[in-house]
């Protein structure tokens, strides 16, 4: 093996294209291949599988990392502080598991003095723009090359190369939809989804079982502590428990499926299908715990740093400075986001029943019409003065020159 020639490090599922594309790239560039794989939950083989295999089709160094921890704490965790949900729906699913990957990506770079990292994105979608601001935010100095993009990779022409070269990878096996999963979610895109009449079949879902006919009632109560799920029933968990405790509880329940049609980065709409139970569950809850806990302000504002947030990550921009510091005022509105939750799981529906924190900003007897109520009623009449004192005066200015209302009749002016 020379020690002099470049290497290309590829992002590695272990599935046809990304396995043609280690001899591939290697044909097109003259570069050794190093792949990374990187799990995130996204369950199928085991990594030790993938590794031999990506062996086997030609690359000359395979690194692997089990970052389903690191990737529960260190990236689905922001999204649900700021309560991500893109266009109001999509909870990140694909976009907060790409700054992980590139992160392991330009660290195998550096170990293994790559000049190039490599994805298997097409030109079409938001992924590529995710993993090439990643890696040269991470690494500026770093070349990024997309195979199917750029090498005219196309799915025959890596049936053909790969049974060609006789391959250790199923070539006929034959999936109508693009899938990308971890434990935060699953997307589902292309193939007859692609009409937007047509209504998905049974067969898309994997995470989520049918809410038509669902089991009886799950009432789970879920605790937090500074925003983060600690305990689900009493137990205590991590972030990664908690998350796979409720994909199986809710996902029972049919809860978390979504069909939207989405705006991508590129400027076209995409018609998407995702499964999201536990992030849809933990979402609703956690939003329900910030109800009592966050200020009126502080609650309103930071739903407009949440919205920002989400689309800075839906657009790749994980490791900007801006992202970077909405995180921190996102963080310092979880200082007392801590309480349990107590919500009924059914039929596709996490209804919250039950709220209660020692940090929470609801007073009963203030909000009592009951016998003990300490609200000073008496105040009311000179808050309403002062709120209103503003458009009063605009009103009697408007009346003045004939621009108003006057007697329940509009002036004309």
């Amino acid at each position: 093996m020379s020690e002099h020639k470049d290497r290309v490090v590829l992002a590695y599922s272990g599935g046809l294209d990304t396995s043609v594309a280690i001899g591939w790239i290697g044909e097109q560039t003259g570069a050794e291949v190093v792949t990374v794989s990187v799990d995130v939950g996204q369950g199928g083989e085991d990594l030790e599988v993938i590794r031999q295999r990506a062996l086997d089709c030609g690359a000359v160094e395979a690194y692997i990392a089990d970052a389903r921890d690191e990737f529960a704490e260190d990236y689905c965790m922001p999204a649900l502080a700021a309560n991500g949900l893109y266009m109001d729906a999509y909870p990140l699913v694909s976009a907060i598991s790409r700054p992980i990957i590139v992160k392991h990506l330009v660290t195998a770079a550096r170990q293994f003095g790559a000049t190039t990292v490599a994805h298997g994105c097409t030109g079409k979608g938001n992924d590529q723009v995710r993993f090439e601001v990643g890696i040269t935010s991470l690494g500026p100095n770093l070349q990024c090359l997309a195979p199917v993009r750029d090498l005219a990779l196309t799915r025959d022409f890596a049936i053909e190369y790969a049974n060609k070269h006789n391959l250790p990878i199923e070539t006929t096996k034959s999936n109508p939809f693009s899938i990308d999963q971890n434990v935060w979610g699953r997307a589902i895109e292309t193939g007859f989804l692609e009409d937007i009449w047509n209504a998905p079949t049974k067969d898309v879902y994997s995470y989520t079982d049918d809410p038509t006919y669902p089991p009886l009632p799950d009432e789970v109560i879920i605790t937090f502590e500074a925003g983060i799920p600690v305990a689900i029933d009493g137990a205590q968990v991590t972030p990664l428990q908690a998350i796979q405790q409720l994909n199986q509880r809710a996902g029972a329940q049919g809860i978390g499926r979504i069909d939207i049609v989405e705006d991508r980065m590129v400027g076209i709409k995409s018609r998407e299908i995702y499964e999201a139970p536990g992030a849809m569950t933990l979402i609703e809850a956690h939003r329900q715990l910030e109800d009592i806990t966050l200020d009126r302000d502080q609650a309103r504002f930071k739903r407009t740093v949440s919205d920002q947030w989400t689309n800075l990550v839906y657009e790749g921009q994980w490791f900007s400075p801006l992202k970077q510091s909405l995180d921190a005022f996102i963080q310092d509105t979880q200082r007392y986001v801590s309480g349990d939750i107590r919500m009924t799981l059914h039929g596709g529906r996490a209804t919250v029943t039950g709220r209660r924190s020692e940090t929470s900003l609801y007073d009963f007897n203030l909000a009592t019409y009951d016998a003990g109520d300490t609200f000073d009623q008496s105040s009311a009449r000179g808050f309403i003065e002062l709120t209103g004192l503003p458009a009063k005066l605009a009103a009697a200015r408007d009346v003045t020159f004939g621009n108003g209302e006057a007697m329940g009749e509009t002036v004309l002016s």
